[in-house]
């Protein structure tokens, strides 16, 4: 069929809670348009040849999801001790790292070296989320000028709530954002409870409205540093996708599944891969 292609997607079984996660070897394959997709970065491939480095979800939108896995009082308190053993872990191993790169934003954009924004966290509750500083000053209304101005941001903004040219980033925040060096400060809510090592990507106030059913999986968890989106794609996946992977790693909780995420994101944010 014209604008029909096939590509292998990983689809996740869960036979019961914390059956694990065993999607990311099986590939059944499944048919999308792409007529209707914004023209994003090809995705490369991996040493075999036959399957894309990243995975993308098309089709398994939040609206046929199943519900939300209710973890235990046990699986909880196992999940937020490995969160705080992992984030003290950092601050100890990587503190020289996190020092380096405050003061290559403190250098190169100058003060203040983080940023703090609002975000949507467990339950809907509003936190201070901090990232280092990688946008220059008045970042909201720079948006807003090159959205007004450019068609094609506009549709590609609407589409990925990311741009591949984005006016706001500085030279040293590209660099940062590429390697996910800007995250590092988020270890700091992990310790506070605010978010967890691995969860649903933190959500904006304005991007409420964009997760329909998937809110109920979103509310169920601390958002994460890194989780199924950031190892699936990243910025390349329009963002009712990065709703569906959400909603699908709330559904199909393990810690297995948290393991799996964890390694795989050494690999990715050293390939710098879906990064921007």
């Amino acid at each position: 069929m014209i604008g029909q292609e096939q590509l292998a997607l990983p689809m996740a079984t869960c036979a019961g809670r914390g059956s694990g996660w065993t999607g990311l070897s099986a590939l059944p394959v499944f048919s999308f348009n792409l007529s209707k997709k914004p023209v994003m970065p090809s995705p490369r491939r991996d040493a075999r040849g036959d399957s894309p480095r990243w995975l993308y979800p098309v089709g398994s939108r939040a609206e046929s999801l199943p519900e939300p896995c209710c973890l235990t009082g046990p699986q909880r308190a196992l999940k937020r001790s490995v969160d705080i053993v992992g984030a003290l872990l950092f601050f100890v191993l990587l503190g020289p790292l996190y020092l380096v790169v405050a003061a290559a934003v403190l250098v190169g954009m100058g003060p203040p070296v983080h940023s703090w924004q609002a975000r949507l966290g467990q339950g809907g509750r509003l936190f201070r989320c901090c990232k280092f500083r990688s946008m220059v000053k008045g970042s909201d209304d720079v948006l807003a000028r090159q959205l007004m101005n450019d068609p094609v941001a506009r549709s590609q903004w609407d589409e990925f709530q990311k741009l591949n040219d984005d006016a706001r980033v500085t030279r040293v925040g590209r660099v940062i954002r590429r390697l996910s060096l800007d995250e590092l400060p988020q270890f700091y809510n992990v310790l506070k409870g605010d978010m967890s090592l691995v969860g649903p990507r933190p959500c904006m106030v304005r991007q409420r409205s964009m997760y329909g059913p998937g809110w109920v999986h979103y509310c169920h968890m601390r958002p994460g540093i890194t989780g199924l989106w950031q190892v699936s794609g990243r910025n390349r996946l329009p963002y009712a996708d990065r709703v569906a992977l959400d909603a699908r790693y709330v559904s199909e909780w393990s810690l297995q599944l948290d393991a799996r995420i964890l390694a795989r994101t050494f690999r990715v944010v050293l390939q710098g891969d879906g990064s921007s």
